[in-house]
């Protein structure tokens, strides 16, 4: 049955040519039993009123408006010859509502005029003499209301499936939104992958190649310090390897290794092991903490954590081979302040601003975009004497 219904859908035209069909047969067998009361004449003048509205009926989806123009001129010829009212006529009703339907509003509206006016017009034309005027009066009502209910019938199928197209355009502007927002959101996770991959590296690797040099230099004269920068190096290289594998396990798209663990994201407790590791392989650091800690969104943690880690990692690499640096984490009622400075000979301010330390565009600039993430303030630049200072204010709730 679902084939038939679709394939009878895709055919509208040879449904109404097989309806013009029945409504031909049943015209023929009308008048074949008024045959007694019409001459050969009037018989002759009827078949081409019966085959044209048959051809109302068959083309009525195909060319609407032209369709209800020839009906009507139909109406009027008969009028006009004196053809009375037959069967064949029913054509009027399927072509008022087909207009109504999917026509043009102008041929929609003048179906419908049309049609009220064809009872009343046909009375007048063809009296019923037998019939009182009360009783005309009520033919004509009765033969009115079947247009009426056709065009309305016909009027509420378009306003349905004007509102159904509403609907689908709706649904498929949203759908579009939705892709938009999607792709939006696939390229903030790439863009935060990318300063996490950046930050992972940048920091991991530039302690394993202090370490790597301090180990090649004493490797003869102290065999004990090369061995410890080894082993330094061998636990900074697994640290950077789980953190890649938690990084590179965000991008996997419903994998997930049965009994794998992924490393949670730092936060703040974990600045003090970078702060050790940062000593370890020959870095004077300062580490403070001031007022009261206590948990913190993950964001805000994740960002003061990348912040001096990204500021450690210039110094490393910037500072001179003599440079100390100091950090200082600040705890206030309504959010987290930092202070990283060197006093290191730093690379000049511009070179941050321009495309950052490693010219790839992740200095200044991607510390400024993590900070504006969670609606925080940066100020960063050469410290008089020397050195560089990055301040860092992160609030505890995103600014509106």
């Amino acid at each position: 049955m679902q084939r038939l219904y679709d394939f009878l859908r895709r055919h509208p035209t040879w449904v109404d040519s097989v309806w013009a069909v029945v409504l031909f047969g049943i015209s023929a067998a009308s008048e074949e039993a008024r045959q007694g009361s019409r001459g050969t004449d009037s018989l002759t003048l009827i078949v081409p009123f019966v085959l044209l509205l048959c051809l109302v009926v068959a083309l009525r989806r195909v060319m609407p408006e032209k369709m209800l123009v020839l009906g009507l001129g139909l109406g009027v010829a008969q009028v006009a010859l004196d053809v009375e009212t037959m069967a064949a006529d029913f054509a009027l009703l399927a072509i008022v509502y087909t207009v109504a339907a999917t026509g043009e509003r102008w041929a929609s509206r003048l179906a419908l005029t049309a049609g009220l006016c064809a009872a009343p017009v046909a009375q007048l034309r063809w009296p019923n003499h037998d019939t009182s005027a009360l009783g005309n009066i009520a033919i004509v009502v009765f033969q009115a209301v079947p247009f009426a209910l056709a065009w309305v019938l016909g009027d509420s199928i378009r306003t349905r499936r004007a509102y159904f197209a509403q609907l689908e355009e709706r649904a498929a502007r949203l759908e579009k939104e939705r892709e938009a927002q999607s792709k939006v959101a696939v390229a903030a996770e790439r863009a935060r992958i990318a300063r996490e991959l950046h930050d992972v590296v940048a920091h991991n690797v530039s302690v394993m190649v202090v370490q790597a040099d301090g180990a090649a230099y004493v490797l003869d004269a102290a065999p004990d310090q090369a061995k410890k920068a080894l082993e330094t190096i061998s636990s900074t290289g697994r640290q950077a390897l789980a953190e890649m594998r938690r990084l590179l396990g965000v991008l996997r798209t419903g994998e997930h290794e049965e009994g794998g663990e992924y490393v949670p994201q730092p936060d703040v407790e974990q600045i003090e092991d970078l702060v050790e590791q940062c000593r370890s392989s020959g870095l004077p650091v300062d580490f403070k903490i001031e007022g009261t800690p206590r948990p913190l969104p993950s964001g805000v943690e994740l960002t003061a954590y990348r912040i001096v880690q990204e500021a450690l990692t210039n110094t490393r690499k910037h500072g001179g081979p003599n440079a100390g640096a100091s950090v200082r984490l600040v705890y206030f009622d309504d959010g987290l302040g930092l202070l990283v400075e060197d006093d290191g000979k730093g690379a000049p301010h511009e070179l941050y601003e321009e495309g950052g330390i490693d010219g790839r565009g992740h200095g200044l600039i991607g510390m400024r975009e993590r900070i504006g993430m969670v609606g925080g303030t940066l100020d960063a630049g050469p410290r008089p004497g020397g050195g560089f200072r990055i301040s860092a204010l992160l609030p505890l709730k995103p600014a509106h």
